[in-house]
Parts: C-alpha cells; sequence; structure tokens
C-alpha cells in the first residue's frame, strides 16, 4: 500500500455517488476516502489524515490552509458532513442544578435545548474550554468560559 506525506501527491475529486476520490501522483484513484482531523479542537485547521475505506491512513495533511482552494474545500464540505459539534455562545436556563437536567442554550447552530444526564458528561479540555455530552450523545463545546456572559458562567459554575 502506498503512502503519502506531501500535499503534492495527490488530488481529489467526487464520484458520481458523491464520495471522495483520492488519486495519486502516479495516477492510482483511492474511491470513499474520509478527512479526519488529528486535532480537531485545539488544531482543526492543521494535521489532517485522509483515510481510505479500509480504515487505513492514504495521506496527511500538515495544514488545510496550505492546500489548492478546490482540495481545500472538497475536505472542509465533507468534514461538514461528517462532524457536528455545536459551540455553545450562552446558556438561557437550566432546569435544575441536580442531573438529569434540561439546559436551554444558544449555540452557533441556533437555539436548542440538551439534556444533561450526569455531572461527569461535563468534561474540561483546558483551563477555558469544556465538552459537554447531551443525553443523545451530541458533543457541545465552550471553546473558552471567560466568553460567555455572567449570567451562563454563574449556571455553568454550579455543575463544575
Amino acid at each position: 500500500m502506498e503512502q503519502f506525506t506531501l500535499i503534492a501527491d495527490f488530488s481529489l475529486s467526487r464520484n458520481a455517488a458523491g464520495r471522495l476520490v483520492l488519486t495519486t501522483s502516479s495516477g492510482t484513484k483511492h474511491d470513499g476516502v474520509f478527512p479526519v482531523r488529528a486535532f480537531p479542537i485545539s488544531a482543526p485547521n492543521e494535521g489532517l489524515s485522509l483515510i481510505g475505506d479500509n480504515g487505513h491512513e492514504l495521506a496527511w495533511v500538515t495544514s488545510l490552509e496550505a492546500l489548492p482552494s478546490q482540495t481545500r474545500s472538497l475536505i472542509e464540505d465533507e468534514l461538514a458532513r461528517r462532524e457536528f459539534m455545536p459551540e455553545i455562545r450562552s446558556i438561557s436556563q437550566v432546569s435544575s442544578f441536580a442531573t438529569p437536567s434540561i439546559w436551554q442554550v444558544e449555540t452557533d447552530r441556533g437555539d436548542t435545548e440538551l439534556v444533561l444526564k450526569a455531572e461527569d458528561h461535563i468534561r474540561k479540555l483546558t483551563h477555558t474550554s469544556l465538552l459537554i455530552t447531551d443525553g443523545h450523545g451530541v458533543n457541545f463545546l465552550i471553546r473558552d468560559i471567560d466568553q460567555l456572559d455572567s449570567h451562563s458562567r454563574k449556571l455553568l459554575d454550579r455543575f463544575l
């Protein structure tokens, strides 16, 4: 199996079914590849693998910014289809300070409600960022606690 480490070693396109196709500089085609971020939260645009349908890495991309715009666009579109991690901008209401509780939140994707089943479903990623997993397994990100309004921080502090 071929391994690639340089960005110039491949090109990407979509097949008739809409799946990504990686074509190597030698002309070998790999159908059904998908991108996987190495550091999806801390460095989302750095370090990305293109994985074949057999689960093996076919190419490594050091930086999305270094890719040609068409290739970058294909990868970003595919990532948007695969990843769903709304970022919480504010917490408007919490049903109870005991779990399970229902939270009314505003995210970068709109207002929603999440169910916090247990306090350990809030995980600290760094000293200012949190990952909250709701009752359906959806991950919500708080990128920076200090950027939340005082009401949101006060509600969140009850669970930390």
